[in-house]
């Protein structure tokens, strides 16, 4: 059925975008918004914080009476802006046809960083809480926003704990991630290293009293391509991602002080992106086990040489069913009889595995996210309110 956005959804949208969550920033001004306009409700929210207390998030559930409840899930934090060529203030919220005036049939649209992933999402959520604390419906709906998931799913982790020991258990959980409201069932892991290599700095022209650092990291660099290739000529598919493989890549590397000096110290940073049926820790093993031998040559030079690991980002794949009952949900909430892989990285498998069956559905596209003007069509977010208000009045999950 066709479904006019109201004016409330649109308006609280533009109010979220218009802050700036960049994810090296705080995120409180969003979650004071969000827990003042719940309290306005008579609705309580649980905060769980970062160490120095400048970033939070938030949990809350409209129905508290109600013996199980489903999860909509938004992150609160955006990518930044810097060296984009924007057309628009990041944060201006507006909304317009692009070119402005032009009519190509997609409509209005609302820009600004977030726009898109995930901000008006949660707005949509927000401004249908009345709904969903009027509803007849035999099960609750719980709000969890996080912080720092652009950073590698940090924030989440502490609101998932805190939901177990606040004795909390979910039926099922919706990430608003943007799919054009087609249901998500899989996307690939994301996990990220950086490699230090130590090694014995000399003058050039006594290389065999040196050992050199770039060159080990240089190795290692070949070990991770080599095992991108084996991926891609071995790995079994996995038919509906847009790359049906787990890939490895590196993404920085840094090393050296000058062109006569044997460096001492080298760096790099390198993924994998792991398919739902392929383990991520056993890659970094083999690197791993890799680097360990090269250092038995490296220490016959030099015993205090060596090569070290730092974690810097594991999310985990996401594997769910179109069997799941919370799958069957957001398809007919979104009036989708098909479902989607997504290429991009979510909170979903952290969800799912703390026990709680997940599925990715929200409006707006990944190939506008992160990107100079960023928007989402005021007819997805049109489409995300009803699906909003579908969940207030669905009497099963499934």
């Amino acid at each position: 059925m066709p479904h006019a956005l109201s004016s409330r959804a649109l308006e609280m949208a533009q109010s979220l975008v218009r802050m700036n969550t960049v994810s090296a920033n705080s995120n409180l001004e969003l979650i004071e918004f969000a827990r003042d306009h719940l309290r306005s409700l008579g609705v309580r929210s649980r905060l769980t914080w970062n160490a120095d207390k400048t970033k939070a998030n938030l949990f809350a559930t409209l129905g508290e009476h109600k013996p199980a409840g489903v999860i909509l899930s938004g992150h609160t934090d955006t990518v930044p802006w810097d060296n984009q060529d924007w057309s628009v203030d990041p944060l201006s919220g507006s909304v317009q046809d692009w070119p402005s005036g032009s009519d190509d049939g997609i409509g209005p649209r609302l820009y600004g960083r977030g726009s898109a992933d995930m901000k008006a999402f949660i707005a949509i959520a927000l401004a249908n809480a009345q709904h969903f604390l009027d509803s007849e419906s035999p099960f609750a709906v719980h709000l969890a926003l996080s912080f720092d998931e652009e950073t590698g799913c940090i924030g989440v982790r502490e609101l998932i704990a805190d939901m177990k020991d606040a004795g909390i258990t979910p039926m099922a959980c919706i990430i608003g991630e943007p799919t054009n409201m087609v249901p998500a069932i899989a996307h690939k892991g994301v996990y990220r290293w950086r490699c230090c290599v130590r090694g014995k700095e000399a003058h050039s022209s006594l290389t065999p009293q040196s050992v050199n650092a770039i060159e080990m990291a240089a190795r290692l660099v070949g070990k991770v391509r080599d095992m991108a290739e084996d991926f891609e000529a071995k790995e079994k598919r996995f038919d509906g991602f847009d790359v049906p493989f787990s890939t490895a890549s590196v993404g920085q590397f840094h090393g050296g002080i000058a062109d006569n000096v044997v460096p001492r110290d080298a760096e790099f940073r390198y993924e994998f992106r792991n398919l739902p049926t392929a383990d991520a820790m056993a890659m970094q093993d083999e690197v791993i086990a890799y680097a360990r031998k090269l250092e038995t040559g490296m220490q016959k030079v030099a015993p205090d040489t060596g090569v070290s690991f730092e974690t810097i980002c594991e999310v985990p794949s996401f594997l769910g069913s179109e069997r799941d009952p919370v799958t069957r949900l957001a398809q007919r909430l979104a009036g989708h009889s098909e479902t989607t892989l997504v290429a991009f990285g979510t909170e979903a498998g952290l969800f799912k595995n703390a026990g709680i069956p997940t599925v990715v559905c929200g409006p707006g596209s990944i190939t506008q996210a992160h990107q100079p003007d960023e928007y989402v069509t005021l007819d997805q977010l049109a489409r995300c309110e009803l699906f909003m208000r579908g969940l207030a009045l669905a009497r099963t999950v499934g």
